[in-house]
């Protein structure tokens, strides 16, 4: 496997965890680095560094950031954003993969890109929602807030530093864990 290889893995994994915090945003953050012939795409995928696609993801970013802040549309958005999360997710994966079968490269999408934004998609959506039971939906915009910060960073870090991102989604995971965990009923 080459560090080619190996780094377009990081990117994919890293960009499909920002996915699950915002579906839109890293794959905005994508095609503005095609755009800018800082990154390339696989064949197949070049049209997501097209000036349209720039547009269109642009515009679906600010909509579905701005939705987040509006409390319960927030809640209404998170079912859809958890399926089509992991669907982007994949989508991201596949669109960074260089060099590797077309099976391992689905494989890894599916696996590596859908599961991690699908998981911290549905973490998210419950974080929402516990925040809209407690606080009525005022702790809402905090939320959205943390989110989307979340997800520029770990968008730019991967696309910049994609080892890094690695990193990082290998800490947001464990944090996740160790939250549920302490959360989760105990049997008695």
């Amino acid at each position: 496997m080459s560090i080619e290889t190996i780094i377009s893995i990081c990117l994919g994994i890293g960009l499909s965890a920002s996915v699950g915090f915002r579906v839109f945003l890293p794959l905005f953050a994508l095609s503005l680095a095609a755009y800018l012939d800082f990154w390339p795409l696989n064949e197949s995928w070049e049209w997501v560094g097209s000036t349209a696609a720039l547009i269109t993801l642009g515009v679906a970013t600010l909509v579905e950031i701005l939705g987040y802040f509006i409390p319960y549309i927030d809640n209404l958005l998170d079912t859809v954003a958890v399926p089509l999360a992991a669907l982007a997710g994949t989508a991201v994966m596949l669109s960074t993969m260089a060099d590797l079968s077309p099976v391992v490269t689905w494989s890894l999408a599916i696996i590596a890109g859908g599961g991690t934004a699908a998981a911290i998609a549905g973490t998210s959506s419950t974080t929402r929602l516990v925040s809209t039971a407690t606080t009525g939906g005022i702790g809402n915009p905090l939320v959205s807030t943390v989110e989307t910060g979340t997800s520029i960073i770990l968008s730019v870090v991967s696309i910049f530093l994609p080892v890094v991102a690695i990193v990082l989604v290998i800490i947001i995971l464990f944090v996740i864990f160790k939250v549920f965990k302490k959360f989760k009923p105990t049997k008695a």
